[in-house]
């Protein structure tokens, strides 16, 4: 099976991916690259398992369809008493592969939309997370500033 980037659900991750790295990027905290990198590396790891599913499960129904066309033509061809009609042979090829093709359709729009979950869940998960260590070294820093200030009035009394 050959995917390319003209694929719809290619061009959704795409631009699913493109999206999380720019929100990455413009986000300001104290997260090192190779954090926000390794995040987006696991996001990146788990659509493409989501499609390496999707693409193995479009894989079996083909061949479960290939097989019983196949099934269906040897049984055909081995019964003496049936006439064998190529038009009606061809009709039923092609009603097996849009059959096929329908299947497939479904089980790419359900990975699409398992990705995109899966990849709006990781975005979510990214920002808190961001957000909780913007929080802890805001923390930090008022901290230190109101202990310098106590230490300030400490020597104005002792004067």
């Amino acid at each position: 099976m050959t995917l390319s980037i003209r694929s719809p659900l290619l061009r959704r991750v795409a631009v699913v991916a493109l999206v999380f790295g720019g929100l990455a990027a413009c986000q300001k905290n104290d997260a090192s690259a190779g954090q926000v990198a390794g995040k987006l590396n696991d996001a990146a790891q788990a659509a493409g398992q989501k499609l390496d599913q999707a693409a193995s499960y479009v894989d079996q129904q083909v061949d479960a369809t290939k097989d019983a066309a196949q099934r269906n033509l040897e049984s055909a061809a081995s019964a003496p008493s049936i006439k064998i009609d190529p038009a009606a042979l061809a009709s039923t090829a092609q009603a097996n592969l849009q059959g096929a093709a329908s299947a497939t359709n479904a089980q790419l729009g359900k990975a699409a939309a398992l990705t995109g979950q899966g990849l709006e869940t990781a975005g979510r998960k990214l920002q808190e997370w961001s957000a909780q260590s913007s929080a802890s070294s805001a923390g930090g820093s008022a901290s230190a500033s109101a202990s310098s200030d106590s230490g300030d009035a400490q020597k104005q009394m002792d004067k």
